[in-house]
């Protein structure tokens, strides 16, 4: 519109002509709205709000008589109060960046006289104290010329060729050197330790592994070998298992004619060899009581009856013998010894029989006869055998 003018949001429109402004200030100030300006009658002028800088660089003398040349950069804007920015539109409102140089310049006033009352030490090492200790000095005159400074900052603190900084600062080098010198040597022990325990676990897992390769190919030859001798194991083992089956076949069928032998010879054997004794035992007890009929006259019918009845006790003898059961242990030689015992034991008992029957005939002699017999007396009888 016509006449109408707005200020930019880091600006004051300053209004002139017309009636004052506060506290008797020849314009208005008008921020943060447009206003309705008459052409011709009034003139509007507009002052910066916005940050602007200064810096300094200032030779000062410090109380040891040490000359130090400081830089440092102020932060500063125009006040957002009426009363400031007047007092600055008044003062910088025809040449706005005449407020950078008269900052500089009051700050460099401030920085010398308190440089001036501390040593190079508390200098190097309280920055932010003679910051803070400046500000302080150069806040009120700062608010008389309607500026505000938000920051102060320290850049540089330069001795030029005396070497004082340098010579205060060497023991502190020489320490942060040695410290250096130690964390680089322990750096590069650590590295070393490292690369051993590196190469410490590369050996250990190429032994692992060289043990878990000797392993898998001893278990491959193994398996490789147990199948190789699989089949003749196997067949080993068959032939082994026939061998044991002919084996216990041959042992059976040589029992089996073990006891084929006994039952057609050995019992047959035995039968007839006992069939023998008892028709020697009878045969000679058939002599002895003939040997004694004929010394003792008195027995003759009772040795009669017995001879009578012999054939008859032999042939029961021999018939109960027929149904005997012997066992032979050891064979054909088992077979021999039966037998040669049995004509053994037939021959005792002929023997016995024939000594029994010589009793009787030393009767006959001692009463005056006389025979001839086998056994155990002589005389002169004869006894025939049959």
């Amino acid at each position: 519109m016509f006449g109408y003018r707005v200020p930019a949001p880091d600006e004051a429109m300053l209004i002139s002509g017309g009636r004052r402004g506060q506290g008797g200030a020849p314009f208005r100030v008008v921020t943060g709205h447009g206003k309705f300006v008459l052409p011709i009658f009034r003139k509007t002028r507009f002052l910066t709000l916005a940050m602007c800088e200064a810096e300094v660089a200032e030779k000062c003398v410090t109380k040891q008589g040490i000359v130090l040349t400081v830089r440092a950069v102020i932060a500063f804007k125009v006040g957002n109060d009426t009363e400031s920015i007047v007092n600055a539109g008044q003062r910088f409102l025809s040449d706005q960046d005449q407020m950078s140089v008269l900052t500089g310049r009051i700050f460099a006033g401030h920085l010398r006289a308190i440089i001036g009352s501390m040593t190079v030490e508390e200098i190097i090492t309280e920055r932010q104290k003679l910051a803070i200790e400046v500000l302080d000095t150069s806040k009120t005159e700062m608010a008389k010329i309607g500026l505000i400074v938000d920051s102060l900052q320290i850049q540089s603190i330069d001795d030029g060729d005396t070497g004082y900084i340098a010579a205060m600062s060497a023991p502190h080098k020489a320490a942060i050197q040695r410290q250096a010198q130690i964390a680089q040597a322990q750096a590069a022990q650590a590295a070393a330790e490292a690369e051993q325990a590196a190469a410490r676990k590369q050996a250990e897992y190429a032994r692992q592994t060289a043990v878990v390769q000797a392993e898998y190919s001893a278990e491959v030859d193994r398996v490789q070998a147990q199948s190789a001798q699989a089949g003749p194991l196997a067949e080993a083992h068959a032939q082994q298992e026939v061998l044991a089956a002919r084996t216990e076949l041959a042992q059976r069928a040589a029992d089996l004619r073990q006891q084929q032998l006994v039952a057609e010879i050995v019992k047959p054997a035995e039968a007839e060899a006992e069939r023998i004794r008892v028709l020697a035992l009878a045969e000679a007890e058939r002599m002895r009581i003939q040997a004694e009929a004929a010394a003792s006259h008195g027995r003759v019918a009772l040795d009669r009856m017995l001879i009578d009845q012999l054939p008859q006790i032999v042939k029961e003898a021999a018939s109960g013998l027929s149904g005997a059961n012997v066992n032979v242990l050891n064979g054909a030689d088992g077979l021999g010894e039966i037998a040669a015992g049995l004509v053994g034991q037939g021959l005792t008992i002929l023997d016995s029989v024939r000594r029994n029957l010589g009793s009787p005939e030393g009767d006959a002699e001692k009463s005056g006869g006389t025979g001839t017999g086998t056994g155990g007396g002589t005389g002169g009888g004869k006894i025939e055998i049959r």
